[in-house]
C-alpha cells in the first residue's frame, strides 16, 4: 500500500476537490496520511487567483526538495488551478515536480501515479464541459465531523477582466440535484450538522433534464428540507444573478443561514465596467436593499480589489463610500495583481504603483475594521442559536461556534460538546469575534 499526502491551498472549492481526489485514490488502494514525511506521493492542490498564492506554492515546492533528498522515491505532483495555468511548464521550472493534473482530470489520477511510479513524468490538464464528479462520495479529510462542503457546480464563464478562473476551471456545468440532496442526506445521517454548497457562482446553478429544470433557489429549498437540524450555507454569489426568489427561500427556512457573500470588487461604475462585472453600483445597492427587505438580520460580506488598472482616487473614494453605505460585516480585501492570459493582462495597463495600491488597501482595511466593530457592538445583548464547532484557539476552557449570520462567538465551555446547538447571549466583542455566555 502506497501513501498519499494532500496539501490544499486557496478557495473552498480546492479543499472540496482534494476530498474527491482522496476518494478516487482510496478506492484504488492508496492510503491517505497526515504528514509529508509519511508519504510516497505528495499532492499539492493549488490556487492561481493571485500571484502571491502561486509564490507560496513555489516556495513550498522548494522546501520539499530537502525531504526528497532524504527519500529519493518520493514524488511530488501539482493539482488544480496552477497546474492548469502552467501545465508542463511547472515540471521544467521545478525539476522535483513529477506530474501536473488539472481540475477536470482527477479520475485519471491512479493511472498517472502508475506512470510516475515507473519513472515517467505526466501532465493531464484537459478541461471538460461535463465533468462534475457527481458520482464520487468525497472523503472528508481533517473534518470536524460537524461541517462539510458540497460542490454543486464547476467552472465559470463570467470572464471578469482580472480573473483566471474561467481559464483554469472551464465553463459552468451543474450537478444533478438528486446527487446533491443525497450527499446532504448522507452527511446528516453521519452526524454532520451543517453543509456549505459550493460553486464559483452558485446563482448560476441550473440543472435541466427531460423531467425538470432546477435553479439555485429550488436546489436550496430541497437541501433545506433534508432536516430542520441541518444548517445550509452557500458560496459564492454573483451580484448580477442574485434573485428575489432565492431571498424568499432563504427567508422561509430557519435552517438556511442568514449570511450572503456578495463580492462588490469596486464601488466605481467605471471600474465595474472595466472589470466586466455585468452590474453597476445602483444594481448592487438594489440587491443589498432586497436582502435587507427579506432578511433584516442577514449579514453581508464581500470581496474588493484595490488598485485595479487605471483606478483613480475618485474611483477609490467610490469604493470607500460603498463600504459606508452597505456596512459589511466582513470583507476579503486585496491589492490587484495582474494575472497572465486574463483580459486585463492582454488589454489593460497595470499602471497603479505598489505603494499606491498599498495605501488604498490600507484605507479600505481601516474603514472596514471600524464598521465591523460598530456592527458587532450592536450585537451585545442579543441571543443567538450557535452551532458549537470546537475549542477556542486561546483557551481550552472556552468553546467557539457560529450563528446563522456566520459570526464566530466564543463562550465558556461548561457542559457543552462540539456539534451541539446552544443559545448564547453576546456580552462583548472585537471587530472579528463576538464573546458571549451560555443561556440555560
Amino acid at each position: 500500500m502506497e501513501h498519499v499526502y494532500i496539501e490544499s491551498y486557496g478557495c473552498q472549492m480546492n479543499f472540496a476537490d482534494s476530498e474527491v481526489v482522496a476518494a478516487i485514490l482510496i478506492k484504488e488502494g492508496y492510503a491517505m496520511v497526515q504528514s509529508a514525511e509519511e508519504a510516497d506521493f505528495i499532492l499539492i492542490n493549488t490556487c492561481a487567483i493571485r500571484d502571491n498564492a502561486e509564490q507560496r506554492i513555489r516556495k513550498r515546492i522548494r522546501e520539499l526538495q530537502a525531504l526528497q533528498n532524504r527519500h529519493p522515491q518520493l514524488r511530488i505532483g501539482i493539482l488544480g488551478c496552477m497546474a492548469e495555468r502552467l501545465q508542463s511548464q511547472l515540471m521544467v521550472e521545478a525539476e522535483n515536480v513529477s506530474f501536473v493534473v488539472g481540475p477536470d482530470a482527477y479520475r485519471k489520477m491512479p493511472e498517472i501515479l502508475r506512470q510516475v511510479r515507473e519513472g515517467m513524468k505526466a501532465a493531464e490538464t484537459e478541461l471538460s464541459t461535463v465533468e462534475t464528479y457527481a458520482d464520487i462520495e468525497p472523503v472528508r479529510m481533517n473534518s470536524n465531523g460537524i461541517s462539510a462542503y458540497i460542490s454543486i457546480m464547476r467552472g465559470c464563464q463570467n470572464y471578469c477582466a482580472y480573473c483566471v478562473v474561467p481559464y483554469t476551471r472551464g465553463r459552468e456545468r451543474s450537478r444533478d440535484p438528486e446527487t446533491i440532496v443525497n450527499e446532504a442526506r448522507n452527511l446528516f445521517a453521519k452526524g454532520y450538522k451543517e453543509v456549505t454548497l459550493l460553486g464559483q457562482n452558485v446563482n448560476s446553478y441550473k440543472w435541466k433534464s427531460d423531467a425538470e429544470e432546477v435553479g439555485f433557489p429550488e436546489l436550496m429549498e430541497r437541501v433545506a428540507q433534508v432536516s430542520p437540524l441541518l444548517r445550509v450555507r452557500f458560496a459564492t454569489s454573483h451580484p448580477k444573478d442574485l434573485s428575489d426568489r432565492l431571498l424568499e427561500v432563504m427567508a422561509k427556512y430557519d435552517n438556511i443561514c442568514k449570511c450572503i457573500h456578495l463580492p462588490v470588487q469596486s464601488g466605481s461604475d467605471r471600474m465595474l465596467k472595466l472589470m466586466n462585472r455585468h452590474y453597476d453600483s445602483a444594481w448592487y445597492l438594489d440587491r443589498i436593499a432586497a436582502i435587507r427587505r427579506y432578511m433584516p438580520d442577514c449579514s453581508i460580506t464581500t470581496d474588493v480589489i484595490a488598485g485595479f488598472c487605471t483606478e483613480t482616487e475618485e474611483d477609490h473614494q467610490a469604493t470607500l463610500e460603498m463600504f459606508r453605505k452597505v456596512r459589511y460585516d466582513y470583507a476579503f480585501m486585496f491589492k490587484f495583481s495582474l494575472r497572465p492570459n486574463t483580459y486585463a493582462e492582454k488589454h489593460l495597463q497595470d499602471d497603479i504603483s505598489e505603494a499606491e495600491k498599498t495605501r488604498r488597501l490600507e484605507e479600505i482595511i481601516a474603514l472596514q475594521g471600524e464598521i465591523a466593530l460598530e456592527n458587532n457592538k450592536q450585537e451585545i445583548g442579543r441571543r443567538y442559536e450557535v452551532l458549537v464547532e470546537g475549542e477556542s484557539h486561546r483557551s481550552k476552557e472556552q468553546l467557539f461556534g457560529r450563528n446563522s449570520q456566520n459570526k464566530v462567538i466564543v463562550f465558556d465551555r461548561e457542559n457543552v460538546q462540539p456539534g451541539e446547538y446552544v443559545t448564547v447571549e453576546v456580552t462583548d466583542c472585537t471587530a472579528a469575534t463576538l464573546k458571549g455566555k451560555l443561556v440555560s
